[in-house]
């Protein structure tokens, strides 16, 4: 089956075939670069849920085909006024945190991109066109018009593979004295486990599920794996239910236990287990550490209390979250789990966020014979801040994100405000989409570099490297320009697709997340399979921890 041939789908009436709009590089490419400059901008809860989602809303353009109990489908988009900002003047610490420097950091690289004046990178925008009917007509093979079936980006896609809503079957298995609160607050446990074990696996590993037997590899692989264990208990130090995650339960657990549940083994190693398990082992302890999100038994669900209880939420008539206070959950909550060697400024952890040399960079002090990230600020004479060199993407904060909002939508019709904040998620399967249809090349002097970091990792580990690949940490320079300019190349990849689409729309426009989950996501993987149909890795590798991708 050729990549474009049409999977198996409803029937629909025949259309005449329309032509298909192509990428103005002249307009479409051009104003994105001459957009305005961002260089520096300044600038119980159980009953209370349930009376207040009673009269929840659902999208009057709903999917073509039937739902499941629990679907990730569209959900109502809220409109309200939203906080500004922390002041990156006076809180740089607290800009580059939050969820609106990513995008605005990230332009600044993409506009780079745009000029073909990236560090590591050769830049070919000539491509872009290619990428965009790539992406286009995998959502035209998968999906039927108006595409108002495509779920928004999130991890219970992955729960369904083999088309089995293994969720919606956990559901289904509860008591009827379960209330929704309560199923909502073990989803939310579930997922949230779940997707912080959701680095790459790498190219060894698979998963063989105890209740089919069926073999999954990479995300969906730990996907079942996560659903299996949490099945099982094992995230659980509580004795009347092991349908949760909590404080007790994550640190309480080991590697080998962890390294079990995920049958990694010498011949199925899972890539960065020990940090994978010590990432658990971290979030057991900030659980017990925030007791104002997760409750006194330190149970991620508990976030759900303080979100429907906030001050913002509670002044609409309707449950309207913004955006903002699900991100402070998370970014503030989960703050303690990241590694210590991390960049901070001031004494504070940024998280996913790296100094990027295609970044604005302070002035060098003239005592100092090798840059650094944070110089002294005194005596500055090209008016840089040090934090300006910094780019943000926090990566599996926003996947937590986009996950955690399924649950709360679906089964307690919670409507969030602000999801236009969220970017495109800087990985290697949206990146390597990119790389694969030749809009980015490395550099030759940094492949060089990469396939000797290759051979030394080949080496070290006693792999044998079946098809090769330039090969970098997580906070190498390259690494971080690509994840920057993949940002920006993602929102002008869904604004391309939708003028692509715009007559199989009729009317309608497919969202950032919708592009994500139909398209970018699922490019980047089928065309590193016919580019490395060995390895179905990407076209660059990262060394990792288990805690970035």
């Amino acid at each position: 089956m050729g990549i474009f041939s049409r999977r198996e789908k409803a029937a629909k009436p025949a259309a005449e075939p329309q032509p298909q709009p192509s990428l103005s590089t002249s307009q479409s490419i051009s104003s994105l670069a001459s957009a305005a400059s961002l260089k520096s901008p300044v600038g119980t809860t159980s009953s209370r849920i349930l009376n207040r989602t009673s009269g929840g809303t659902s999208s009057t353009n709903g999917p073509s085909t039937p739902l499941t109990p629990f679907s990730p489908g569209l959900h109502p988009t809220a409109k309200m006024e939203l906080p500004r900002g922390p002041d990156p003047q006076l809180d740089p610490a607290g800009y580059l945190r939050s969820l609106g420097a990513v995008r605005e950091r990230s332009k600044i690289v993409t506009d780079k991109a745009l000029k073909n004046d990236l560090h590591h990178f050769d830049v070919d925008m000539r491509k872009f066109e290619d990428v965009v009917s790539f992406v286009s007509n995998i959502i035209k093979r998968d999906y039927d018009p108006p595409f108002t079936s495509i779920p928004p980006h999130g991890r219970h896609q992955h729960f369904a593979v083999g088309g089995r809503d293994r969720i919606a079957h956990l559901l289904s298995t509860f008591p009827e004295d379960i209330d929704n609160t309560e199923k909502c607050k073990r989803m939310i446990d579930l997922f949230l486990v779940s997707v912080l074990l959701d680095a790459g696996a790498g190219n060894k590993w698979s998963y063989k599920s105890t209740e089919n037997g069926r073999v999954y590899r990479r995300s969906e692989g730990i996907a079942v794996a996560s659903l299996e264990m949490f099945k099982q208990g094992l995230f659980s130090g509580s004795r009347s239910n092991k349908y949760q995650v909590d404080k007790d339960g994550l640190q309480q657990l080991t590697v080998e236990q962890l390294a079990a549940g995920l049958q990694s083994k010498p011949g199925n190693e899972m890539t960065g287990l020990e940090g994978r398990a010590q990432l658990l082992i971290r979030l057991g302890k900030a659980l017990a550490e925030n007791k104002e999100y997760f409750g006194d038994d330190g149970r991620p669900g508990n976030m759900l209390d303080y979100i429907v209880s906030h001050p913002s939420t509670q002044a609409s008539s309707v449950m309207i979250v913004p955006l903002p206070v699900l991100w402070t959950v998370l970014m503030d909550g989960l703050a303690p789990i990241w590694p210590p060697s991390r960049t901070a400024i001031n004494g504070v952890s940024l998280g996913d966020a790296w100094p990027c040399s295609s970044m604005p960079q302070p002035a060098q002090s003239p005592s100092s014979p090798t840059f650094s990230p944070f110089p002294n600020t005194t005596g500055q004479s090209n008016g840089i801040a040090p934090w300006e060199s910094i780019l943000p993407f926090h990566k599996l904060t926003q996947w937590l994100t986009y996950s955690l909002m399924q649950p709360m939508q679906s089964i307690l019709k919670i409507q969030f405000a602000g999801q236009e904040l969220l970017t495109g998620l800087p990985e290697y399967r949206n990146g390597g989409l990119f790389i694969d249809l030749g809009v980015l090349t490395l550099k030759e002097a940094d492949q060089a570099r990469g396939l000797q970091h290759f051979t030394e990792y080949c080496q070290r580990t006693g792999s044998n490297g079946i098809e090769v690949a330039p090969m970098f940490k997580p906070d190498d320079d390259v690494i971080v320009e690509w994840r920057g300019v993949t940002v920006g190349f993602l929102d002008l990849l869904c604004t391309e697709v939708n003028k692509a689409l715009r007559n199989e729309l009729n009317g309608h426009e497919l969202g950032l997340a919708q592009v994500l989950e139909a398209g970018s996501w699922k490019g980047g993987r089928e065309i590193a399979e016919v580019s490395r149909p060995n390895t179905k890795g990407p076209p660059i590798l990262i060394d990792s921890d288990g805690t970035v991708f």
